[in-house]
């Protein structure tokens, strides 16, 4: 849709021009005019068949709208104009509806079948025109051509075949208004959904679910948190829900993670790690990072597991590492892996995560990472370094920089 803006600039008024006892005020308006474009298919089956039927006899297609009037396409296969003598076929788009000093750009194209994209094409868009848009008076003007096609040509074209042609007509509707300033100002807050929705979860009025998580009890209410997982919708309304839905039992999750959990599903956002835990240890806070990552997969929060993997892309250190680098593989964080192969992979880091352990973990939990971070080492060109200890065992018991064998220290 093209739009095109007229303005006039005025002069600024001279301070001595202006009344000394009142104010000066200006104001603007912009004219807008723009084309509401729409385009129609028109296929004619049993061209042979239409020939003979007479000299300004026409075939039409269904009526279309476009930019509030409706439309129609004209094919003639003996011409308009008895003058041309049946040689040529002619094409117009005609105006269909009652409308006065409708002011329009068109495009007729006749589709070549061949596939070779030969089309035939006369268009008004995408050029300027001396003349401006074409105006159709009342109902039934047309816009089109009377010579469109030399008939003899056409039935020896790609533009025919089976018997059909196909056309393809556009309608750019130019339509005008002027814009003039803003007679109000409204500021809007922002939204506070997560916020009412916060408050609900502290107030626990109108909860009708309990969740027990390692000795203690919360509460819920089972449409907000079927809103918000596919999975608590299955458990609450599914056709193999919970018999209890009054007090479910969550296994395999702390306590301080299933409260994380319902304060994200609730407020929309990730709560205060450190005030969860109680510590302001930034490991005790990837730590949590780590449990809600999994607890997002368990439950389907999306958003959730994402912005627990962003967290967790920040907060990469050698004591973390291998057990967010095996936290990553089990629950498909690709983004957060990458960054985790990458860290193990410096040649700064790689020894020190070694003698972790979380390293004995990863290699016990997901073996086949350890692949890809020969390869991640090889690209840096340090895989000389975890040589000696993968050379006889399929694992990585660590080395000095001699080749002996150590014992890794645990932290």
């Amino acid at each position: 849709m093209g739009t095109i803006s007229f303005y006039r600039e005025l002069p600024k008024p001279s301070t001595s021009s202006l009344p000394s006892s009142s104010s000066s005020s200006s104001t603007s308006s912009t004219s807008l005019t723009e084309t509401v474009n729409g385009s129609h298919q028109f296929k004619i089956s049993g061209y042979s068949l239409a020939k003979g039927m007479g000299v300004g006899k026409y075939i039409a297609s269904e009526t279309f709208m476009v930019g509030g009037y409706e439309w129609a396409i004209y094919f003639y296969p003996d011409g308009k104009s008895a003058e041309d003598n049946a040689s040529y076929v002619s094409l117009f788009i005609a105006l269909a509806s009652e409308g006065t000093d409708v002011r329009a750009l068109f495009e007729l194209t006749l589709l070549d079948q061949s596939g070779k994209g030969r089309h035939k094409v006369h268009s008004h868009f995408g050029r300027t025109l001396e003349s401006g848009p074409y105006t159709l008076k009342y109902r039934g003007s047309m816009w089109g051509y009377k010579r469109f096609f030399k008939r003899t040509l056409l039935e020896t074209s790609d533009y025919l075949r089976d018997d059909c042609l196909s056309i393809c007509c556009c309608v750019g509707v130019v339509k005008s208004y002027t814009e003039g300033p803003k007679i109000f100002s409204i500021v809007m807050p922002p939204s506070n959904l997560g916020q009412q929705f916060g408050r609900l979860l502290e107030s626990g009025k109108g909860a009708d679910v309990k969740f027990e998580v390692d000795g203690e009890i919360f509460d819920a209410h089972k449409l907000v948190l079927a809103a918000r997982s596919p999975v608590f919708r299955a458990q609450l309304f599914g056709p193999l829900k919970d018999r209890n839905t009054q007090c479910i039992r969550v296994e395999d999750m702390e306590a301080p993670i299933f409260k994380a959990l319902l304060h994200f599903i609730y407020w929309d956002d990730l709560p205060d790690m450190e005030e969860l835990v109680g510590s302001t240890s930034k490991w005790a806070s990837t730590l949590v990072a780590q449990h809600l990552l999994a607890a997002a997969d368990r439950y389907a929060i999306e958003r959730l597991r994402l912005l627990c993997e962003a967290k967790l892309c920040e907060s990469v250190t050698i004591n973390t590492v291998a057990t967010t680098l095996a936290l990553a593989e089990q629950h498909h964080c690709l983004h957060l892996k990458a960054v985790c192969l990458k860290f193990v992979a410096l040649p700064e880091n790689l020894r020190a995560v070694m003698q972790t352990d979380g390293f004995e973990y990863l290699k016990e939990s997901c073996p086949t990472v350890l692949t890809e971070l020969l390869q991640y080492v090889a690209r840096i060109g340090e895989h000389s370094v975890i040589a000696c200890g993968y050379r006889k065992e399929t694992s990585f018991d660590g080395c000095d920089v001699n080749g002996r064998r150590v014992k890794p220290r645990l932290h």
